[in-house]
């Protein structure tokens, strides 16, 4: 199923959204930080701008950004813009999900390779590592038991390796 332009859409909203936060970041930085968050806006500004030529040409009309957005954290220090910085990335990153699960490859190709742009980003400023970036909490399941029938390892049976099945003329009996 193709979403259309509404994963397009939406994946717009995150990419205006940390175009403004990064402009903040940078505004309020100094520094390598400030350098940083300067390539994360220059990043996010294109792909924007590719997001906005894509909706265009599946015959949409894309959304301009808004004059200004509500940040979760309002940077005055270089740990809270490095925080905002690393919630930013995250939005953006679940963002990209509908897109990620989309039937046209391109839409796939597009939201793959934005997600990891931004788990990327994230971890270069906080390097934290989550299971499913993008993910709400609480939606992933747990992995099953590794062997719920017993608490034993299962063993391979004789015949399901090669290794283990003797050759022609071998017998597995040691020859001197």
């Amino acid at each position: 199923m193709s979403a259309g332009t509404g994963g397009l859409s939406t994946a717009l909203a995150a990419e205006h959204a940390a175009v403004y936060a990064y402009g903040v970041i940078a505004a309020r930085t100094t520094g390598e930080l400030r350098a940083t968050a300067t390539a994360a806006f220059k990043a996010h500004r294109v792909r924007r701008d590719r997001l906005r030529a894509m909706i265009t040409e599946r015959g949409g009309v894309p959304a301009e950004a808004d004059p200004a957005y509500a940040l979760p954290v309002t940077p005055s220090s270089a740990d809270q813009a490095v925080e905002l910085a690393v919630l930013v990335e995250k939005g953006v990153t679940t963002a990209y999900l509908e897109l990620a699960a989309d039937d046209d490859p391109v839409l796939r190709r597009t939201a793959a390779l934005a997600m990891q742009e931004c788990v990327k980003r994230s971890y270069g400023l906080r390097p934290e590592i989550e299971a499913f970036p993008g993910m709400p909490p609480g939606t992933v399941p747990s992995a099953p038991p590794a062997h719920p029938a017993s608490s034993a390892p299962p063993t391979p049976s004789p015949s399901s390796s090669p290794a283990a099945t003797p050759g022609p003329g071998e017998d597995g009996a040691r020859t001197s």
